[in-house]
């Protein structure tokens, strides 16, 4: 994984990414006297996603490569769509991804008060009216983008009216909607966010933090200036979408003639095979298309955490894709490499049947059994080893037999030889099958006590082998595999007529009931991860009890990134 606190933001001999670079520039000249202090605003309405998380790390990145300091503000400024929950799980997401903001928690709710100063500031020095035109005639009145807006008839009113009115609306005189405060700017500016845009609407919402003491709230863009300049904030680094708001940005700082930070905006995240719109995610939750914020087959935070993805896979992944200023899509297949390469180092082997059928060593003794030893991390010695039960009944894979095998079939067949991992070689006597269905539900079999450890001491070799539990020692569990949610690359997408709902994958998640673990796995906690051999690296669910264990597939075993790689590099 790489150290965050290195500044390489690509391969070897790359140039820093233009962000950085502005940084760089600003230090040499000797702006702000070196210091480096960024910020990452999240609105509570909704929990965060993957690519929240590329803005987190590259906030609290820089900070923490420049010496600088972070903070987390909660944009707490549309109380009709806040909650607490959000709230805190937006801090434990910060935290888990591994970023602390110390003492500087902050929230726009806590300046309201000198917010709506700079509201009066504004007016007084003629640079804001109050505005009585309703949501849809503001509309009207904007113009389009090839045509210039029309004035308010209310935008000549006097400050010493304007004063007055926007007293009363925070006195609670006027009605929802009935009145706002707008910026003076310019109806016919190119631009429409300049087009006197509003800065204050009247909503009467409880508010999370300030209860019913405001019915009054700032908009986001007055709010979020005003925010930055209020915590010294050097660099206001943001998503695309904000670039044509900065000349709004810029232009509320320079009315109110207060410390000007300085807006850059980068590349938002767009993974394949992904929704990214907190609002549809809003959207699969409550129509229960997933079971919730956090369900594994969600791109936020928690139910990435949930399904087992590591916060180091996370952070190298933000790093590895960097930051553009053109939006592109990147594969998931890269977030999953990387996954893979984290947990290859640290997930210890276990045994794990999902689809178990059970086997009969004819030739093992009855009412006995022994430990064999097998390696708990072939990539970390350091892990050790340790002893798996074996008897005389085991189960297999299903998967593992078949009656009549096509020619490169190296598994279990009728007379055919082969190995069990860390135990001994046997071989397939018969088949037993289901008498009305005719479906094999037990093999019986003979083993070669001379090949314990699964060597044969003659230098004979099996093609095949295979994984297995003890069935008098394994433990019942449910392993549920995932897919991606959506069976389309760009979701959000979608062809004429169609939703990205219509995208979603029918087989997104298959439950399997009755597989069976090794008993090792009895004390496991959430979040423990492991690797079943052949099945892929699985993470414990949160769900899961002593009594009752539940593993969810995090990423399978079968690398497309890497295999893309090496076929580009050849």
């Amino acid at each position: 994984m790489p150290d965050m606190n290195e500044k390489n933001t690509g391969s070897p001999g790359e140039s820093l990414d233009f962000i950085r670079t502005i940084i760089e520039e600003d230090n040499t000249s000797g702006k702000h006297d070196g210091r480096v202090h960024t910020r990452f605003p999240p609105e509570p309405n909704g929990y965060l996603h993957i690519g929240h998380a590329k803005s987190i790390c590259l906030n609290f990145g820089i900070a923490r490569q420049y010496n600088g300091l972070c903070n987390l503000r909660f944009d707490d400024t549309n109380p009709s769509r806040e909650e607490i929950e959000y709230v805190d799980s937006i801090m434990e997401d910060v935290r888990w991804l591994g970023f602390d903001w110390e003492e500087r928690l902050f929230y726009a709710s806590d300046y309201f008060g000198q917010l709506y100063e700079y509201g009066v500031q504004l007016i007084k020095v003629g640079k804001a009216f109050v505005c009585d035109l309703s949501a849809e005639e503001i509309r009207e009145y904007r113009g389009t983008l090839t045509e210039p807006g029309k004035e308010s008839p209310f935008r000549d009113r006097s400050i010493e009216e304007n004063l007055d009115l926007f007293e009363k609306m925070k006195a609670g005189e006027f009605e929802d909607g009935s009145k706002t405060l707008r910026a003076k700017i310019d109806m016919s500016s190119g631009n429409i966010n300049m087009r006197d845009p509003v800065t204050y609407r009247i909503q009467r919402s409880t508010h999370h933090r300030t209860g019913d003491k405001w019915c009054i709230y700032p908009m986001y863009d007055f709010a979020h200036c005003c925010s930055d300049s209020l915590e010294g904030i050097t660099h206001s680094i943001c998503t695309l979408e904000f670039e044509d708001h900065r000349p709004l940005y810029d232009w509320y700082l320079e009315q109110l003639d207060i410390f000007r930070s300085r807006q850059i905006e980068f590349a938002r995240l767009n993974l394949t095979y992904t929704i990214m719109s907190k609002r549809k995610l809003l959207q699969l939750v409550e129509e229960k298309h997933v079971t919730g914020w956090d369900d594994p087959l969600m791109p936020t935070i928690s139910g990435l955490r949930r399904r087992g993805y590591t916060p180091e896979s996370i952070r190298a992944f933000a790093d590895i894709i960097g930051v553009a200023k053109r939006d592109s899509i990147v594969s998931i297949d890269l977030l999953n490499h990387g996954l893979r390469e984290d947990l290859n180092k640290r997930a210890p082997r276990v045994m794990a049947v999902l689809r178990p059928l059970k086997v009969v060593i004819e030739n093992y003794p009855e009412n006995q059994a022994e430990e064999v030893e097998a390696i708990i991390n072939p990539e970390d010695p350091s892990a050790g080893t340790r002893k798996l039960p074996f008897s005389r009944e085991i189960y297999i894979e299903n998967t593992d037999f078949m009656e009549d095998p096509p020619r490169k079939f190296f598994r279990l067949a009728p007379g055919r030889e082969v190995r069990l991992k860390h135990a001994y070689f046997i071989t397939c006597k018969s088949v037993v099958k289901d008498e009305k269905t005719g479906e094999v539900i037990e093999l019986r079999c003979t083993y070669d006590p001379e090949t314990g450890g699964g060597e044969a001491p003659d230098g004979r070799k099996v093609k095949g082998t295979l994984h297995w539990v003890s069935a008098s020692h394994a433990l019942d569990a449910t392993v549920r595999l995932y897919e991606h949610l959506f069976i389309v690359e760009n979701p959000a997408d979608a062809e004429e007529g169609k939703d990205f709902m219509d995208y979603i994958n029918p087989d997104a998640l298959e439950t399997l009931t009755g597989c069976k673990v090794e008993p090792g796995l009895a004390k496991t906690i959430p979040l423990d991860h492991f690797q079943f051999l052949r099945h892929g690296y699985f993470c414990t669910d949160s769900d899961s009890t002593e009594g009752s264990l539940i593993f969810n597939r995090t990423v399978g075993l079968r690398d497309s990134w890497a295999k893309m790689q090496k076929k580009k590099n050849n």
